[in-house]
């Protein structure tokens, strides 16, 4: 038996399994015909850190990883960008290397730099350039460029020029599809997952074309067309993928969150000036002024966020940030009374919000690594946070480092097939439960410290 898992970055239920169901004939078969459902992702559902989740069986806070950046120590605002080398436990393909299986591995993120395995490797958007040594074995980096000289990593998606972006999208997802079925066409192998970046960058970049309940909506047929034919390609390179798959190839189409339209905006380090949590020298910031610009008087200020899809808040600690204030006795309360007011916030009508504030240690039973003192999901996620300041109001319409129509959500989506076995189950489940699964299907009954558990339905693949 082998498994083959097709990532789907973002791919979101709604979209999947109902909205574009009718245009997806591959997918929608594998729905009718496997086991299937919604795919709860971890705190917080983002790429860096789910796919790692996903890969591992550990939690974010085992991890320590809590988004694209980390944060460098007795720094404010120095960061540092999450590599293969931050993963300090085995990923699925390394244990069953220790059992002589292969593997193929493609931009699964963070994988860059490639760590060796038995098989092959290609890494994922976060690698710098293709300068840079982004294969395992390297020679494969030279076989890939003769065949794809066009193959990119990612592309700029916060950009006005939408015609060009879709079309860049889809060259490079196209690209990376017809890399991988010619890999497993050639290559040997018994294991393999891939991830495309692609559907995450089309959802922020083109929600307002397919989501009329979306404040950014726009009516515009051509681009919700090229919207729907860039998902019929992906169906299609998946279809291609499974007709090379023998009849015990178990095909795991797996998302590691969802997306949902973006509501707005809240400046949340500007609300923290009003709050007088964090203090600038100077007069009034230019509109979008980072804090990196400006001039912060840190022996004054007691916190300041990063901005995201989610707010990272921090406390500015005595012996722990270089001009800290808050005496580490006062912390309980300070975080107390800071969780209430930022809980406190509403929308800008007035009207409430759920919006969830929590440290850490109240999601993850560990936690290591960079982490803020408290998260911020406003408003259920459904209104970013943006980090710059220097608005006439705390509540933007559109996103403040570039345009992006769609927010995360939490549920991404799983489809588990085999061809020539039917079942038709809908199962809704949870981003913990896909390593353990992998493993089971390989028989690998050790799990290493994973504490999920298998998905149901596995049984029927026997």
């Amino acid at each position: 038996m082998k498994v083959a898992v097709i990532g789907l970055d973002c791919a979101a239920p709604d979209v999947i399994f109902n909205k574009l169901k009718d245009d997806l004939p591959v997918l929608s078969n594998m729905t009718r015909n496997g086991v299937s459902g919604r795919l709860r992702s971890c705190d917080p559902p983002i790429t860096v850190p789910a796919w790692m989740v996903m890969a591992t069986g550990r939690s974010p806070g085992e991890l320590g990883l809590y988004g694209f950046r980390s944060r460098v120590p007795d720094s404010y605002n120095q960061i540092k960008i999450p590599t293969s080398q931050d993963i300090k436990f085995d990923t699925v393909w390394e244990i069953l290397g220790k059992r002589n299986k292969r593997s193929i591995i493609i931009a699964v993120p963070p994988s860059y730099p490639p760590k060796p395995i038995p098989g092959l490797m290609v890494t994922d958007f976060l690698t710098p350039g293709k300068d840079k040594e982004f294969t395992y074995p390297p020679g494969l980096k030279n076989e890939i460029l003769r065949d794809f000289p066009d193959y990119n990593f990612d592309v700029k998606f916060r950009k006005p020029e939408k015609k060009q972006i879709i079309d860049e999208i889809y060259r490079m997802t196209d690209t990376r599809f017809q890399m991988a079925e010619k890999m497993i066409k050639e290559k040997e192998w018994d294991f393999f997952f891939m991830v495309e970046i692609g559907i995450d960058r089309i959802h922020h970049a083109f929600w307002r074309y397919i989501d009329e309940s979306s404040h950014l909506y726009e009516d515009d047929k051509e681009m919700r067309d090229k919207f729907v034919s860039y998902f019929k390609m992906v169906d299609s390179h998946i279809g291609k993928m499974i007709e090379e798959f023998d009849d015990d190839t178990v095909v795991l189409v797996v998302s590691d969150h969802g997306a949902k339209a973006m509501k707005g905006a809240f400046a949340i380090n500007q609300w923290l000036v009003k709050e007088g949590y964090l203090k600038l020298n100077g007069g009034i910031p230019k509109q979008g002024a980072s804090l990196d610009d400006l001039d912060v008087d840190w022996a004054h200020s007691k916190a300041w966020a990063w901005g995201g899809y989610y707010a990272r808040v921090f406390l500015n600690v005595k012996g722990r940030e270089p001009e800290g204030i808050i005496k580490i006795e006062n912390m309980r309360s300070e975080l107390d009374a800071l969780k209430e007011k930022i809980g406190s916030i509403r929308g800008p009508n007035g009207e409430g919000w759920k919006t969830r504030v929590f440290e850490p240690e109240e999601v993850y039973p560990v936690v290591k690594g960079d982490r803020s003192d408290l998260f911020v999901y406003l408003d259920d996620l459904n209104w970013r946070a943006a980090g710059t300041l220097g608005y006439d109001t705390d509540y933007l319409l559109e996103n403040d480092t570039g345009p992006d129509d769609a927010v995360h959500d939490y549920d991404g989506i799983y489809i588990m097939y085999r061809k020539n076995k039917k079942i038709g189950k809908v199962i809704d489940s949870n981003i913990f439960r896909i390593a353990p699964t992998i493993l089971e299907l390989y028989r690998v009954r050790k799990m290493y410290g994973i504490q999920g558990k298998p998905l149901e339905g596995v049984d029927y693949v026997e």
